[in-house]
């Protein structure tokens, strides 16, 4: 049987959503093992005055790339970047550009989406969902198309307990919801969403659901498959362990524990927390492709890419993190790391109030007395706001069949299963997070580890301060009922019905 880099071998692979964390993972693991691809075609939209061929020269700075750099200094010849906007018609190609595309792509990658939770249902179906459909008809002409790989995710039928390894009928008829968000006005859209999409917590995962049974209605004698990833986290092993580009999700919680802004999470510690590895799942994406071509399934394949199935972890376990940024910390802390796990919304609100909103209420005060711009309970509301649309994914259990991955991975030549590697059984949970939490501070934060020493006495002082502040307050407070006799009345008759 033909290995991966033997099967990928002088093929030309079009990929969307390139210059995303996915999609930079992927960029990166094609190019440095499977050395012989032929031209990766990167669909990427003109950016701030940037043209596409700057944003993907801006791509490959990334350190990501360095050890492809060492080992293939010339990869960048292999890069097509290629004007495209998923939003426009025909996706914003040219007939030039698409000849070129439907005459030589052999595999697509599509990547390309919008993963905010709370974005406008209208955007959403367009960035999802029409994004496939033109993605499709695209494909349709293409004289050569070997696999089609569309990534969906583990939560897009997130109404169900148990999630098996197939599409589901869509909540809704599809092509009546976006011909209806076509007429209708910001604010009716804004009004009916929560209706439109039901028992589902947002709009990313309602039109995810949709994209999937399009994909494969109107891909019908295409050669397609999907991966399905969870909560992608940082890289596990390759091309080095840690690498993370963004705040996105879990990410931003980890950063904003590590500066002490985060005091509370909504979770249920006992819930299962199915994080993937993003060089697992690009492995898994590059791994699905390969297979698809092997054994041309009459069935568009479907693939659960998750970790609980076989090396489940939990909330819990995640308190690694502030055991590390306490002996790391990170340069931006602004209180001592400490998190309060809660599963009632109202403690959060308490507690984010009292350890978050407060300080930050008084720091941004010393600012405005400095005459520098306050800005800190606007960051403080944020991480808030990010919680709450969390919490769905942190108070809830899902169970995922994967017997697709299962089979993709027994499938697996002896010589690509340790490059490309299927099996998160041998993940360890707590070594992993805490090469994220390093990941973070490197390559989110660009913070150096030399500068360790200076940081951790800066924690020393906000530890020395908080001392202070809570025996000034203890002082105050006793002062208060000692000279009050109804104070002092409160306090026995509390002390009384609690002991």
């Amino acid at each position: 049987m033909a290995t991966i880099p033997e099967v990928y071998a002088g093929k030309s692979v079009l990929i969307t959503g390139a210059t995303g964390f996915i999609g930079k993972v992927l960029v990166e693991k094609l190019l440095r093992c499977c050395p012989d691809v032929k031209f990766l075609y990167l669909l990427v939209r003109p950016k701030a005055g940037q043209p596409p061929s700057t944003r993907v020269e801006e791509l490959i700075k990334c350190r990501l790339f360095d050890k492809l750099k060492l080992e293939q200094p010339n990869f960048e010849d292999k890069i097509i970047a290629v004007s495209s906007d998923m939003l426009e018609p025909k996706l914003g190609l040219n007939e030039e550009n698409t000849n070129i595309l439907q005459q030589n792509v052999n595999m697509v990658f599509h990547v390309a989406a919008t993963v905010k939770f709370d974005e406008k249902l209208d955007l959403s179906l367009k960035l999802n969902v029409m994004s496939v459909q033109k993605m499709l008809r695209l494909c349709q002409g293409m004289k050569q198309l070997e696999v089609f790989v569309h990534v969906s995710t583990a939560y897009a039928n997130c109404d169900r307990s148990h999630i098996d390894e197939v599409v589901y009928p869509p909540p809704v008829d599809p092509y009546k919801l976006m011909y209806s968000t076509e007429w209708m006005s910001d604010e009716m859209i804004t009004m009916l969403t929560p209706k439109i999409i039901g028992n589902r917590p947002n709009t990313y995962t309602f039109t995810k659901s949709i994209a999937e049974y399009v994909f494969v209605e109107e891909g019908a004698g295409l050669p397609l498959c999907i991966v399905r990833p969870s909560i992608v986290g940082a890289t596990w092993k390759d091309p080095f362990p840690g690498w993370i580009d963004n705040y996105n999700g879990i990410s931003g919680l980890f950063i904003a524990t590590g500066t002490g802004m985060l005091r509370a999470v909504i979770a249920d510690a006992d819930t299962v927390a199915d994080l993937t590895p993003v060089d697992y799942v690009v492995n898994m994406m590059i791994g699905a492709g390969w297979h698809t071509i092997i054994h041309k399934p009459n069935t568009v394949p479907i693939y659960n890419c998750v970790s609980s199935a076989t090396n489940p972890t939990r909330y819990r376990d995640c308190n690694v993190m502030i055991d590390y940024y306490q002996k790391t910390p990170l340069e931006s802390t602004f209180r001592r790391p400490y998190v309060y796990w809660t599963s009632h919304p109202w403690v959060f609100s308490y507690w984010n109030f009292i350890g978050c909103k407060i300080p930050c209420m008084v720091t941004d005060l010393c600012l405005k007395l400095i005459g520098k711009k306050p800005r800190m309970v606007r960051v403080c509301d944020r991480i808030a706001k990010s919680m709450y649309t969390l919490k769905y994914f942190t108070q809830n259990d899902w169970v995922w069949s994967n017997r697709n991955c299962e089979a993709l991975m027994n499938a697996l030549p002896d010589t690509d299963r340790k490059v490309f590697f299927l099996d998160v059984r041998p993940l360890d949970w707590k070594e992993y997070l805490e090469t994220y939490c390093v990941g973070t501070k490197q390559y989110v934060l660009n913070e150096d580890l030399a500068a360790l020493p200076a940081v951790k006495r800066r924690i020393m002082k906000l530890r020395n301060i908080r001392w202070v502040f809570n025996t000034v307050v203890l002082v105050t407070l006793w002062q208060v009922i000692s000279k009050s006799e109804l104070a002092r009345n409160t306090l026995d008759l509390v002390l009384n019905l609690s002991f």
